[in-house]
């Protein structure tokens, strides 16, 4: 279609599903988390626990709201013609933008190339927004100009950021976070988006999908290295194995309930898609952790060995605490089923003291929750 006038779409479409632009619009988000997780392996190799991780969390938000702005705008709003086309090409280039400025900020503190990709993003969706207040009457068109007028105060709040003193910069991207996070609660305090929440679980799938392919990436990239450098296959295996077992068992675990019946209306949903920053950024350092092992496996990591495995147990055992909280809670009965999710991410937490095989340890230990999670469903539909 050249042209339609965009309206929301219903709520109760059956079959909906995520379209070519928007699985095209998350692949090239890849780019940016495999920059993100890059720095967070150089900064934790080298012994900056600090700096690294708190580097990653900031970069990891713009690449996490970026994607998130786009996809709850889309759900309600796909219309799929020319116009949206374009503007969504444009997001993308963003994206990319943003992507090359990762080094820059996680490094040096500079977010000029960042910020620039912001604006060639948020111009975009203003623009969306402002098709979408056209279409609209009464509270949908209230609600839709509140969206366009939040996002250029909170471009410009990031744009007056650089001229910011560089010592204060990282508490000021707080305050703005803060901001950004109140926008769709202030918009949508009288007037709901109409989102459909079978995609939007879908959506948020496939984004989790991405950033575990992107960790079993990662990892196999720095094991062939290590291989090819160093020929210590006997220290890299059981690395290798644990972090397979680790990505598998976390594809499993997410997957294991449906979590869009529980999105009826944005006081669920809100909660649950904020919490998926975590989700989100714990799955891809999982293969930030692995590269990390692997350099310490080889001599080339300069941390203990401790360090090194907490670098892969921590982020999985947020991933499956964070998994449990938002999700998988609401659909287990009984004690045993609600206790499988916790007392595993502790289980894993606890690997990181296991020597050198904490990695294949913890990935044992997903398996296993995996395997007892299957077991006490299967159990409770048999009615034992």
């Amino acid at each position: 279609m050249t042209y339609v006038r965009m309206t929301s779409r219903s709520r109760h479409e059956s079959h909906r599903a995520s379209t070519p632009l928007e699985l095209f619009f998350d692949l090239c988000f890849v780019v940016a988390v495999a920059q993100a997780g890059r720095q967070l392996v150089h900064a934790l190799a080298e012994g900056h626990v600090g700096a690294g991780i708190t580097g990653y969390l900031f970069v990891f938000f713009g690449v996490w709201w970026a994607w998130m702005n786009f996809t709850w705008f889309a759900s309600a709003y796909d219309v799929d013609d020319v116009p949206y086309r374009i503007a969504t090409l444009v997001q993308i280039a963003g994206v990319l933008i943003y992507s090359a400025g990762i080094p820059r900020a996680f490094n040096d503190n500079d977010w000029t190339i960042c910020v620039l990709g912001y604006v060639v993003m948020r111009l975009a969706l203003t623009v969306q927004w402002l098709r979408a207040a056209a279409g609209e009457e009464g509270a949908a068109r209230r609600t839709a100009l509140t969206y366009a007028i939040g996002l250029l105060v909170c471009q410009a709040g990031w744009v007056a950021l650089l001229a910011a003193p560089e010592h204060s910069r990282r508490w000021l991207f707080l305050v703005l976070v803060m901001v950004e996070l109140l926008i769709p609660a202030v918009a949508e305090r009288s007037y709901q988006t109409h989102w459909h929440p079978h995609h939007i679980a879908e959506r948020y799938g496939l984004f989790t999908i991405i950033v575990l392919g992107e960790t079993i990436a990662a990892s196999t990239v720095a094991v062939q290295s290590a291989i090819d450098e160093h020929e210590a296959l006997g220290e890299l295996l059981p690395i290798a194995a644990g972090g397979l077992l680790l990505v598998f068992a976390a594809w499993w675990i997410y997957f294991a309930v449906p979590a869009h019946d529980r999105l009826r209306g944005n006081r669920e949903a809100i909660p649950w898609g904020y919490g998926h920053y975590v989700i989100f950024a714990s799955a891809a350092a999982i293969g930030a952790g692995l590269e990390v092992a692997i350099e310490h496996a080889v001599g080339k990591a300069h941390v203990s060995a401790l360090s090194a495995n907490l670098t892969v147990c921590v982020p999985a055992a947020l991933f499956l605490a964070f998994v449990w909280l938002l999700h998988s809670r609401h659909f287990k009965r009984g004690t045993a089923q609600q206790l499988v999710l916790p007392l595993t991410a502790l289980a894993i937490l606890a690997c990181a003291w296991s020597g050198a095989q904490a990695v294949l340890w913890a990935g044992l230990a997903a398996s296993a929750a995996v395997a007892v999670g299957v077991t006490l469903a299967h159990q409770e539909r048999s009615g034992a």
